[in-house]
């Protein structure tokens, strides 16, 4: 476990950045200490200082994972947002969508959101901006990548696809029944 190169912290605060603008900095200084990014077998895990300290006295070999993870660095070296930074991402995340009822499920199989399942937006949300996609109960489901404007939304067929799929919490059940 190491601490992040300056390309590597770019490429983790830019992804990152896409979904939270600038309150990426209430994620390292938090009321309840210091937190920070560490790489560990191609993976960037968000942990406290405390655990940090605590899983420095650990072997690299037997350390499987020191914090959340975050996501992992491809073998091209793109940083790969991952659906466990959700519980992170959704209270401060800038750009929102909520969909129906009716397409939550979908949402949660894999699918992109179309605007017939789109319940609400986020005002002045740009094309190809990250969002947070939440159910009408305000529970975050996963995230995706805006395919239209707030905007555009207005005008489009209810077939046309507002949100680019990217993860979601159904990816659990979905790598287990895979693993079977």
């Amino acid at each position: 476990m190491r601490p992040l190169t300056e390309t590597e912290t770019r490429a983790v605060f830019e992804k990152l950045g896409r979904y939270m603008g600038a309150n990426i900095q209430l994620l390292v200084d938090r009321p309840d200490g210091t937190y920070c990014f560490r790489l560990h077998r191609d993976r960037v895990y968000y942990l406290s200082e405390k655990l940090l300290k605590a899983a420095a006295s650990v072997p690299r070999e037997s350390l499987e994972s020191p914090g959340t993870c975050f996501g992992r660095f491809t073998k091209t070296h793109k940083f790969r947002l991952s659906v466990t930074a959700l519980d992170y991402l959704a209270p401060y995340a800038k750009h929102k969508v909520w969909v129906k009822p009716g397409s939550e499920q979908s949402f949660l199989y894999g699918n992109h959101v179309l605007k017939s399942g789109l319940g609400r937006i986020t005002e002045h949300t740009a094309q190809y901006q990250g969002v947070v996609v939440f159910s009408m109960a305000d529970i975050p489901l996963g995230f995706g990548v805006a395919a239209k404007s707030t905007q555009e939304c207005r005008k489009v067929d209810p077939m046309a696809i507002v949100v680019f799929h990217q993860a979601d919490v159904g990816e659990y059940v979905r790598n287990e029944e895979a693993l079977t």
